[in-house]
This record gives C-alpha cells, sequence and structure tokens, in this order.
C-alpha cells in the first residue's frame, strides 16, 4: 500500500515551510519572513512511530487574490489539497483568526478530507491559550498548539496526524495487480499512450472509484494480464495558468509514484530532456521505484542511422542517477513499440521483485574483494564480513564491516556493479546500508 500524503495548507507566512523543515528534519523549504517565497511545493519523507508518509510544503493560499504568482500558489496548493489523505490547516497566533483564515477554511471543508488544525507561533502555551482557543471558531475541531521554529508541540500534532491515515486492511483488490505509473511534464504524451494501450486492448474493466480529481486509473488487459496504468495528465484541466504550469506535475508525480510498483518517465523526443524531467525523475528514484524512460512522439524526429544512439547518450547525461532504467523509444500516436514496453514492464516488476540467497551472494561479495581490494586509510583496511539481503520493491542489502568509514562510495558503487553484472536487476535501484559488527576490527 502507498504511503499517505499529508499536505501543509495555510495563507501566506504562517510558518508552514518552518513547520515542513520541523518534521522532515532537515533544511528543506526556504524559510524567510516574507509572503510567498515557498512558491513551489516541496516534498519530504516522514516517519513516525512506525508510519511513513510523504510530507507536502504548499504555497500560501490567497483565495480572491489577483495576483498571478499568488493565484499560482493557490493552485498549486489546490493540487495537493486533492492528492492529501490528511491536511494540515496553519494558522498564525499572532495575527488571529483572519478572514483569508475563514475562506481557506471554507475550501478544505469542500475537499472532503481530514483536516488538522494547527495554530503555529505558540511559544508560551499558558500566555498564549486564550489566543488559540479564538480558532475554535473555524467549526472544524480542536486546534493543536505548536511552535515550528522551536519544535514545540510537535509530537502531539504528529499522534493525530497518523490517527487519520487510511488503514491497511482497506487495500483493494486491484492492489494485487502491478501499477504503472505514468509521468513527466504536461502534453508529453502520457494520456495519448493510456489512450493508446486501452484503445488496443478494448478490454477496459473499470475506473477505480476513490483516486484523485484529474488522475484516473485504468485497469486494462494486455497479452493475458492485468495492469492498472495511472494517468497524471489531468493537469490539462488547469491550463488556463499558463505560466510555470510545469511546477504543478510534480505533486502529481509524487501521489502517482507512491501507488506504483513500475514508473514510466516520459520524454518528448522533439523538446529533448530537460531538468525539470531530472528533477520529475529523482522522485521516482529516490522513492525506489523500478523505472523505464520511455521516449515518445519519435515518429516526429528526423532520424539518420546515429539519431539514436545520440539521443540516448544526451538522455543518459541529464538523467545519470537512473543508469539502471532502460530506456525505449515509442510513438503513442501510432504504437509503435507498444509490446515491446510491456516486455520491458513485465522484466522491471521481476527484478523490483528479486531476491538472491545469501550464499551465492556472499560469494559474489567475496570474488569481487579479491579482484578489487577494498579501501584502506592510516594502515587499516576495509573488512567486508558479511552481505545479506533484507527487503525487495527495492531490493536492499545490508553489508557487515569493520569500519563503515572505511567503506568509499566509489567502492560501494564497484560492488553494486558487480551484484548488476552478476543478477541484472535491470530498471530498478537497489539500496545499501553499511553495518559495522561489533568486536571485529
Amino acid at each position: 500500500m502507498r504511503k499517505p500524503i499529508v499536505a501543509i495548507v495555510g495563507r501566506p507566512n504562517v510558518g508552514k515551510s518552518t513547520l515542513f523543515n520541523a518534521l522532515a528534519g532537515r533544511q528543506i523549504s526556504i524559510v524567510q519572513d516574507t509572503p510567498g517565497v515557498t512558491r513551489d511545493r516541496i516534498y519530504a519523507d516522514v516517519s513516525w512511530l512506525n508510519h511513513a508518509f510523504t510530507l507536502i510544503d504548499t504555497g500560501g493560499i490567497e483565495p480572491d487574490s489577483k495576483d498571478v504568482i499568488l493565484s499560482q500558489m493557490r493552485t498549486q496548493a489546490e493540487i495537493a489539497i486533492d492528492v492529501a489523505d490528511v491536511i494540515l490547516f496553519m494558522v498564525d497566533v499572532r495575527q488571529g483568526l483572519t478572514d483569508t483564515d475563514q475562506r481557506v477554511c471554507e475550501m478544505l471543508r469542500k475537499a472532503a478530507k481530514p483536516v488538522v488544525l494547527v495554530v503555529n507561533k505558540v511559544e508560551n502555551y499558558n500566555a498564549q491559550l486564550a489566543d488559540v482557543y479564538e480558532f475554535y471558531n473555524l467549526g472544524i475541531g480542536e486546534p493543536f498548539a505548536v511552535s515550528s521554529s522551536q519544535k514545540q508541540g510537535l509530537g502531539d500534532l504528529l499522534d493525530q496526524v497518523v490517527s487519520l491515515f487510511p488503514e491497511a486492511a482497506a487495500e483493494e483488490t486491484e492492489d494485487e495487480l502491478t501499477k504503472i505509473a505514468v509521468i513527466g511534464k504536461p502534453n508529453v504524451g502520457k494520456s495519448s499512450l493510456i489512450n493508446r494501450i486501452a484503445g488496443e486492448t478494448r478490454v477496459i474493466v473499470s475506473d477505480i472509484a476513490g483516486t484523485t480529481r484529474d488522475a484516473v486509473d485504468t485497469v486494462i488487459h494486455y497479452q493475458d494480464k492485468d495492469y492498472v496504468l495511472i494517468d497524471t495528465a489531468g493537469l490539462r484541466k488547469k491550463s488556463k495558468i499558463r505560466e510555470d504550469i510545469e511546477r504543478y506535475s510534480m505533486i502529481r508525480a509524487v501521489s502517482a509514484v507512491e501507488r506504483s510498483d513500475v514508473v514510466l518517465l516520459m520524454i518528448d523526443a522533439a523538446e529533448g530532456v530537460s531538468e525539470q524531467d531530472a528533477k520529475i525523475a529523482r522522485i521516482a528514484h529516490e522513492a525506489g521505484k523500478g523505472i523505464i524512460i520511455v521516449v515518445n512522439k519519435w515518429d516526429a524526429v528526423e532520424k539518420d542511422d546515429k539519431t539514436i544512439y545520440k539521443y540516448e547518450n544526451e538522455v543518459r547525461g541529464t538523467l545519470s542517477f537512473l543508469s539502471y532504467a532502460q530506456m525505449i523509444f515509442i510513438s503513442a500516436k501510432t504504437g509503435q513499440r507498444i509490446p515491446r514496453l510491456f516486455a520491458m514492464i513485465d522484466s522491471v516488476v521481476e527484478n523490483h521483485a528479486l531476491r538472491i540467497a545469501t550464499g551465492v551472494l556472499n560469494e559474489i561479495i567475496t570474488e569481487a574483494t579479491a579482484m578489487h581490494q577494498p579501501p584502506s586509510d592510516k594502515g587499516k583496511r576495509l573488512k567486508i564480513f558479511y552481505t545479506t539481503q533484507v527487503a525487495v520493491k527495492p531490493p536492499t542489502f545490508v553489508i557487515f564491516v569493520n569500519d563503515k568509514e572505511l567503506m568509499h562510495f566509489s567502492y560501494l558503487r564497484y560492488l553494486e556493479n558487480r551484484i548488476r553484472e552478476t543478477f541484472g536487476f535491470t530498471g530498478t535501484p537497489l539500496k545499501f546500508f553499511i553495518r559495522e559488527r561489533k568486536g571485529d576490527n
């Protein structure tokens, strides 16, 4: 089951980014005492009491603003609200209850999502208690008093948040099917690809109920197998906002990736790979999902015998962290290479869940260390005692050593390459954890 999504919303300058950084445990969002600084949603993985979730920071909401930037920020926040399982509605105790707070509250009521009211900047609870109680007038439940800057009151807040998460037991039967998220910048052909696949199969079973607005899950039957395709291209309904619309694709990508087994990163062949593509790709990479790079509209590109190699080198250069991902050149319009794409998907699904026997794994590691001696520092050499695979989706390994400080990044990459050479793992990232074994030197 996917990780729940928690969105922080509220009017500008109430401290959303400060709370985000406090919960994420590191400085991610820009924090500045000026309204409108956080124009992009930013996301982070957070855990509390064995509950893992994705936290989203949003720009401030100004419900009636005509200002272009504030309007864009409002749209970003609306998208975050759409995909969130729980919403943190933040207000400022120093400024008190405002008309804007009331209007934002009305937006949240219409969303029909669980809302936790967060009253920020409460540095002295006893002295500010009456001011906190004022926010009961919003009529959305108990206000949780916090000080984001001093990290006070966060434990009670998080207890309430995780209590509102959907029950794991509520998983639907579709969760057993392979889920394929189609992500990428707007207008690269995501919907066209899904329509092409669904049109060829002619066996659309259903649209899964309860999905967020503008994102449709379609169950399809293709070559004797069932899949769930997650389309994130519904942003076109918001296309009246032309400036910086690529920002709005990020939150859709976060939501789709969290629910997926395999991610198809679509790139427009005519436009080429961009930094925005890299940002979207990193979401899937950091989530540990299987990834296929899909270059669409290949039929519209003038080609010679070297075009495909030049293009692949360019994409690989920009997306260097996806060296494990397969790449395919397709045309959603004509259906070119769609059968081959599904063969890749099946292969990535298998590799993403591949488990290696401990004995065989250690034989490969022993052989690798014999061929390339581990690094040393100040006369002390790295010793690798034992390696075991502890998880799948993605394949995750723990390496026990005498001193983890001696495990240089380059040597870990060497070991990863040897594992990939032996077992494949094409299309899936691998995760490694280095642990010291007690009592060994």
